[in-house]
């Protein structure tokens, strides 16, 4: 049976799906309408993105404004630590993160609402991520946070990461902080 859990950060959602096993693998429902309900999803989904990314990549911090993106992502493939910051200006959890393993053999969904920056490392070898989003991206609208910043503590558990240029030059937490949007 599906499980739903959720966090001291509200908003974001797991939801842990349904896995069929036999001896020729899994078989899993990787995501239908109802499972908007379960998670609290009011918007639809317009897009979905897909990445593959090797050992050790740091992809984040990332988040859109004017509209804010929420976001339905999976791991399909591999292993992830799945990171989001609580960067609500009036929120109780403000500057706070939430970190979620998702693995490709164990299905689940996390929902990120808009309002939280996203990014996530990768453990295994390889992983593919899929994510549905309820807003086209916007680049001009597009912001993002320094992945390493020394506020936010995150522990992304990988070893030498790589990391993109854009994403190196992020502005920090407090460089953020002085001018949100949410």
């Amino acid at each position: 049976m599906s499980q739903i859990r959720q966090y001291h950060i509200q908003g974001p959602v797991l939801l842990t799906l349904n896995k069929y096993a036999d001896s020729r693998g899994f078989f899993t429902e990787r995501y239908k309408e109802d499972y908007k309900k379960l998670l609290g999803v009011t918007t639809n989904f317009v897009q979905d993105n897909f990445s593959r990314s090797t050992k050790n990549v740091v992809r984040g911090l990332h988040m859109q404004h004017s509209p804010g993106q929420g976001k339905l992502v999976s791991c399909v493939n591999g292993e992830i630590l799945d990171v989001v910051v609580d960067i609500r200006k009036n929120s109780p959890t403000y500057g706070q993160h939430i970190s979620v393993t998702l693995k490709g053999d164990e299905p689940s969904l996390f929902w990120i609402p808009a309002g939280f920056a996203h990014g996530f490392s990768v453990i295994s070898d390889t992983a593919d991520v899929l994510y549905k989003v309820d807003c086209h991206y916007c680049a001009k609208n597009e912001m993002s946070i320094k992945w390493n910043d020394a506020d936010l503590k995150i522990d992304w558990k990988v070893t030498q990461a790589v990391v993109s240029d854009k994403d190196n030059a992020s502005p920090s937490f407090k460089d953020y902080s002085e001018k949100p949007v949410f």
